[in-house]
């Protein structure tokens, strides 16, 4: 990387690490001093502050966001014979953290306008032959913007599943001035290193209002054990560590302007690209906050367009590049157009909280070159 690149746009999640290095450094001593490494008072005063902080009843720290689904669905008895619809846009983790709880992964197409699940197809599944036997929607707030969840709990009640939902992507995201994570009886988080809220390594939570359910992942979480080399069912060994769990109490407390940060930047951006023609720029429904994990551009051209991002020194990533019926593990020869469209044209541009005006403004201004440019043919 070039050292103006590198200036511009400092490595993320590095540059986070290095805004709170005293803080971390004084929090992993106080765990090294304790000789408590796994599931110790890190791990259980990060639960209480992160279930206050979004308002939630219990928090159950977990070795990752994968795991936090496959618990989330173990706990509630969804398994082998079971099925689970996924939006076909999402990472393939969530679609792993289904099967290793013993369900059948069911796709769904997204939203034109959000690229979230679609109420309308999830209602047209559960119609079918082929939605016979789906015993829960998994909602993914994709990108930090929250489905629409008012559509999919009316789709919800009127087939009688559960809806749970996926806030990997959407730490300090809001639908209508309520945290996502607690909209409905669980949830599943996950705190990788680039994520919002990001730990050191991999970590990840499961939040409910239910203590019977929040107990139960206690115990799934440590291989089924009520006491100590006492299993009273097949659990698997998912438990955060302390020094995740460290790091993550330092970084919560700024959450929240970190959130605001990404959407002034966001904003930004809108005003920048607001005239460029064959351009899609982020939307957000009427009553949501975005958290913006990813600022995600839409164009018919975007190979053209990342190269030509590359070329200015401006790093650019493609998240998606194939949704999941495209790939080898999930391929179905079902069409889900939304998906496969905006696999072929999303671009995330560069946004995270320790970029400067004028790293934003370069963006800008090479996107509106891009289009200056004569087109290929």
């Amino acid at each position: 990387m070039s050292s103006r690149r590198a200036s511009m746009f400092p490595a993320f999640p590095a540059s986070d690490c290095l805004e709170y290095q005293e803080e971390i450094q004084r929090a992993l001593h106080q765990v090294m001093k304790s000789g408590n490494f796994i599931l110790g008072h890190e791990v259980r005063a990060f639960e209480e502050e992160f279930a206050s902080y979004l308002g939630a009843a219990h928090a159950v720290g977990v070795g990752n966001g994968t795991d936090a689904i496959e618990l989330m669905l173990r706990a509630l008895d969804i398994g082998p014979g079971d099925k689970v619809i996924v939006p076909s846009l999402v990472p393939s983790a969530v679609a792993a953290g289904v099967e290793r709880a013993g369900a059948t992964v069911l796709l769904a197409d997204v939203d034109e306008q959000t690229l979230t699940l679609c109420p309308r197809a999830v209602d047209g599944l559960l119609d079918s032959e082929e939605g016979q036997g789906v015993r829960a929607v998994l909602a993914v707030h994709l990108y930090g913007h929250p489905v629409d969840w008012e559509e999919l709990q009316r789709v919800a009640v009127k087939h009688g599943v559960e809806i749970l939902e996926d806030g990997a992507q959407a730490h300090g995201a809001r639908w209508h001035h309520q945290n996502i994570g607690t909209l409905g009886r669980m949830a599943a988080f996950s705190f990788y290193p680039t994520k919002n809220l990001g730990a050191m390594g991999d970590a990840g939570a499961v939040v409910t209002t239910d203590a019977e359910l929040a107990a139960r992942i206690q115990q799934l979480r440590q291989y089924g054990w009520v006491r100590r080399h006492i299993s009273e069912c097949s659990g698997i060994n998912s438990r955060m560590d302390e020094v995740q769990a460290a790091v993550l109490r330092v970084k919560l407390h700024n959450l929240e302007a970190q959130v605001a940060r990404r959407n002034t930047w966001a904003a930004h951006y809108h005003h920048g690209l607001r005239h460029i023609s064959g351009l899609l720029t982020p939307m957000v429904r009427e009553g949501c906050y975005h958290a913006y994990h990813q600022y995600v551009i839409r164009s018919a051209r975007r190979q053209r367009l990342h190269e030509h991002l590359e070329q200015h020194g401006i790093p650019a990533a493609v998240l998606y590049p194939a949704a999941l019926h495209q790939q080898p593990a999930w391929h179905s020869a079902r069409r889900f157009p939304v998906a496969e469209r905006a696999a072929a044209e999303v671009l995330s541009l560069p946004l995270n909280p320790y970029l400067k005006r004028d790293a934003l403004d370069h963006v800008v201004q090479v996107l509106q070159r891009f289009t200056d440019e004569p087109r290929r043919t």
